[in-house]
Parts: structure tokens; C-alpha cells; sequence
């Protein structure tokens, strides 16, 4: 085995505890995976026998690169108007891609990662590292330019927000299939008081299309406006929804022709819904066909 060789099965095995941390980082598939290659590229171009403990090398690298592409990301102006949602995991009646599924070793869903959306590049680096993956505050801080205890703050800060901003989600999943299946069955009725029963009174429901100004539309808060929605805008498309696993939770994928084009992700906490979140960019819909 040649040098590169060994270099490239060594990289292999850190693969997708990177991408991992990609896509806590970036909340997309691409984008991680963009990161993870750029990682490679500078391993292979690095003196690899100076580099003492490989994960924590590439762990770096590519927590500085997802640093540069969100900062890159807020410096721009925002491509996709309307709300901002992560790229979903999704799962359909058994089908899986073991790649993406392995991004959910431990379980993100998609609220988490509009929590995460919410704070700066460095706070979410040092939440990310070191609340997600354990890695020491002395070793992110290089990442970020600070001192140690200059991360902490961070990551305390980050913690605070995520604490303050999402509630436990119910950990059944049967149960939370039951309210999103009782969720979709009043949707397909139009049955404004079906909805109510099973929506929390805060609510929150958030679409997006990606660029596509013309169907852009802001949150939508409350039950009562929640379900209002859904009956004027939902209710022809309701048919069309299939169960899935979303980010490891009870959610649906909306397809046509056997090709989707949403995914709705559910936040159900004490058998309520409290945050509906539909992904209709295209650039982020999973490559699955529906039977």
C-alpha cells in the first residue's frame, strides 16, 4: 500500500464523524460534504507524520472551514427568502441511504438546527464542538482566536439561547407518529378544529422554498393561524403525504409522480405539535423515489 493509499483509508475512518460535524455546522448535505473534501485536500498536502492525533486534526480543519463558509454565509446577501430551514435526513417505509442516516448517529432534528441557525459562527462552533462531540475548550479556542475561557462563554451563550429557544421533543416515536398521523388526517378533511386539538397554542410554522420570491411566506405563529393556514393552503396537498422519519422524528415527505418535492419535519412535545417545518427548496429535497 503506497503512502497516499494508507493516508486515504486512515481518512476514511474519520469520514463520518466529520461529516457529522459538518452538518451541525452548515445544515446542509452539500455544503458538509464540501467541508469534509476540503479537509482531505489539506491532509493530503500536509506532512501527515508530523500530525499526532489524526481525528483531532481533521476535527479542526474542518470545524475552520465551516467557521470561513458561515461567515462567508452572513456576509452575502441571504439567497433564499421567506424562512431559512436545514437540508433534511429523511427516511420512507424502510428505505435509507446509510451515508446520510449515519449524519443522525446522535439524533439532531431539524428545530435543533434553526436553534443553531440563530447564533453567531463562533458561538456555534463552540457549541457544536464541545457540547456535541466533547472536544476541549483549549482546543477550539485556536479555532475561534479566543482564550479558553473566552470559548467557554461562547459555548455558554449558545448553550443559553438553544436552552431558551426549544423544549425536550416527546422521545416515542410511535407516539409522535400518532399526533402527526392525526395532524395529517384533519389536514386532508380540512378539519380546522382536527388541528387545533392536536397543535400546541404557540405553534410555529415555518416554509421554505429556497430562492423562489414568488412563494416565499413568513412564520406563522399561533394554533388558530396555524390551522388556518393549512386548510386555505394545505388541504389539496394533504393527499399526497406519506409517514417518513425526518432527522430521526415522525414527519411526512409530499411527493407526486413518484418524485417529492416537500418535507415536512414535526417538533411534538407532551402529544402537541409545536413547530411544523417544510422544506420546498428543491436544492434540499432527499433523492428518493416514492413507490
Amino acid at each position: 500500500m503506497s503512502d497516499r493509499d494508507w493516508l486515504a483509508e486512515q481518512f476514511e475512518e474519520h469520514r463520518a464523524h466529520l461529516r457529522r460535524v459538518a452538518y451541525r455546522m452548515l445544515g446542509t448535505i452539500d455544503d458538509s460534504d464540501d467541508a469534509v473534501q476540503e479537509a482531505w485536500l489539506r491532509l493530503s498536502r500536509t506532512d501527515s507524520a508530523a500530525i499526532e492525533n489524526l481525528g483531532g486534526w481533521l476535527t479542526t480543519v474542518v470545524g475552520r472551514v465551516c467557521l470561513d463558509m458561515l461567515r462567508a454565509r452572513r456576509s452575502r446577501p441571504e439567497d433564499s427568502v421567506g424562512s431559512w430551514l436545514p437540508e433534511p435526513v429523511v427516511t420512507v417505509g424502510g428505505q435509507s441511504d446509510p451515508e446520510q442516516e449515519s449524519l443522525l448517529a446522535d439524533s439532531v432534528g431539524l428545530a435543533l438546527l434553526v436553534v443553531l441557525e440563530t447564533l453567531t459562527p463562533a458561538e456555534r462552533l463552540a457549541f457544536v464542538l464541545h457540547d456535541m462531540f466533547g472536544m476541549p475548550f483549549e482546543e477550539i479556542a485556536p479555532i475561534v482566536d479566543r482564550s479558553p475561557a473566552a470559548t467557554r462563554q461562547l459555548a455558554s451563550r449558545a448553550r443559553r439561547r438553544v436552552r431558551g429557544a426549544q423544549t425536550e421533543p416527546d422521545g416515542d416515536l410511535s407516539e409522535q407518529r400518532q399526533v402527526v398521523d392525526a395532524f395529517l388526517a384533519a389536514a386532508r378533511e380540512g378539519d380546522f378544529e382536527g388541528l387545533i386539538a392536536v397543535l400546541d397554542p404557540d405553534v410555529v410554522f415555518r416554509i421554505d422554498f429556497g430562492p423562489d420570491r414568488a412563494q416565499a411566506r413568513p412564520e406563522v405563529e399561533g394554533a388558530e393561524a396555524v390551522a388556518r393556514q393549512i386548510v386555505t393552503r394545505g388541504t389539496p396537498l394533504a393527499p399526497l403525504a406519506r409517514p417518513a422519519t425526518v432527522n430521526g422524528t415522525a414527519g411526512a415527505i409530499v411527493g407526486l409522480r413518484g418524485r417529492p418535492f416537500a418535507v415536512a419535519g414535526f417538533t411534538v412535545v407532551n402529544g402537541r405539535i409545536t413547530e411544523i417545518d417544510i422544506v420546498a427548496d428543491p436544492d434540499k429535497l432527499p433523492h428518493l423515489v416514492l413507490d
